[in-house]
């Protein structure tokens, strides 16, 4: 996001008015919260009034038939084109995980997450991609994996990627941010974004949402 692009408004959805307020408190000025919901009713009347660039939510909520965070995006599911939804949650159970990225999540990360950390998050969701906690990818790549069945390997286009590309690309689709990339392998941020932008046009990929799919579906990680 440019700076004179502006900060990016968000719903924001959970049932305790206290982690709300810290939720709002910890967000750079990247972010700006233009409504609170605290229940599955209230959340989907909200997000379809204001259609927000992003809406983070819970997992569980209370309210309409008992399906939580996932329920909400399947009631909006014909905005998701121009609204993405963000997860986080407290639980890092799979099932939780797992069925809210099927309902259309474009992330999922927990509560542990650090205010700066939440605030990227947001600007990527936004953006277009992925995000996932490091250690709650797994579970969306081996449901994608599971779904995708007997899928070709793909090790012609693997065999594209130059050994680092690799390594990049694992971390990438794993949910990690490019400074926790670049942190990871000791190399610099802008090599990372050098990496990256080879491996998508080595793949024919347009985001790095696809290349999670792209290594989940070949059972990579």
């Amino acid at each position: 996001m440019t700076p004179e692009a502006g900060p990016i408004d968000v719903v924001l959805v959970d049932d305790h008015l206290m982690f709300r307020a810290g939720v709002r408190a910890s967000l750079d000025e990247s972010v700006h919260v233009v409504g609170e919901a605290d229940d599955v009713d209230s959340a989907i009347t909200l997000v379809r009034a204001l259609q927000p660039p992003v809406v983070v939510l819970d997992v569980h909520l209370p309210g309409g038939s008992g399906g939580g965070g996932a329920e909400v995006i399947h009631a909006c599911a014909d905005l998701l084109a121009g609204t993405r939804f963000l997860a986080l949650s407290v639980s890092d159970a799979a099932e939780d995980v797992v069925a809210v990225i099927r309902a259309g999540a474009r992330g999922y990360v927990t509560k542990a997450i650090s205010g700066p950390d939440l605030s990227a998050a947001v600007r990527q969701v936004a953006g277009g991609d992925a995000v996932f906690s490091p250690r709650l990818a797994g579970f969306v790549l081996d449901a994608f994996g599971a779904a995708a069945g007997d899928v070709a390997t793909g090790d012609d286009e693997l065999d594209r990627l130059s050994a680092r590309e690799r390594e990049v690309m694992r971390l990438i689709a794993r949910g990690y941010t490019y400074r926790e990339v670049a942190g990871e392998l000791f190399i610099s941020v802008k090599t990372v974004e050098t990496h990256v932008s080879a491996v998508l046009r080595k793949l024919q990929l347009s985001s790095r949402h696809e290349l999670t799919r792209w290594a989940a579906a070949r059972r990579l990680l």
